[in-house]
């Protein structure tokens, strides 16, 4: 099993962990409001990590995480992860997301039909989603339920935090403002 090493940093959003192997990036923390919440849900998934000194492509992501939660249109797809432990289904459940671009949601039914499978697999991608290692990074919170609705979200903060970040991204998830005002009759 490969060694693994993590860090905690501060977003505008928050608190974030992210941890790392030779391999790739292995799990991400989305934010909380505290240093030591963040590294508590982190080691919970990964309890034998230790702190760390990322290589450089981690220092890239970790940068890449702070333009995102300061507002800025950001691309995770380049980032290599090690996805060990996965079923082959949820990996090619996250191929299709990490394919989800900035600004833009889809379905569980979406990617469900988009890999062939059934209408039935929608709960199985949706069931990936929530076992995530790597949120945001793998965009999980582009990922909606039937009809646009917001769905479930696993992280801190759980729905509002996907329609937080969302709205970060210009997804509007309420009905538009009437383009007309009343008159007031």
């Amino acid at each position: 099993m490969a060694m693994h090493r993590y860090l905690i940093f501060e977003t505008a959003g928050g608190f974030c962990g992210i941890a790392w192997n030779d391999i790739g990036i292995t799990r991400f923390q989305l934010p909380t409001k505290g240093e030591a919440s963040t590294e508590r849900l982190l080691l919970r998934r990964l309890p034998e990590a230790g702190r760390g000194t990322p290589p450089a492509e981690v220092l890239e992501a970790v940068e890449a995480v702070k333009r995102y939660f300061a507002g800025d249109k950001v691309d995770f797809s380049r980032f290599k992860l090690d996805l060990e432990g996965q079923d082959e289904f949820f990996r090619q459940i996250y191929a299709a997301a990490r394919r989800i671009g900035w600004g833009h949601t889809t379905t569980y039914g979406t990617i469900a039909r988009e890999l062939g499978a059934g209408p039935e697999a929608a709960r199985d991608v949706g069931q990936a989603m929530a076992r995530n290692p790597v949120a945001l990074i793998i965009p999980c919170h582009r990922v909606l339920a039937a009809g646009g609705r917001i769905g479930g979200f696993s992280a801190p903060g759980g729905s509002i935090s996907k329609a937080s970040m969302l709205e970060l991204e210009g997804v509007r998830l309420t009905p538009p403002e009437p383009a007309q005002q009343s008159l007031g009759f």
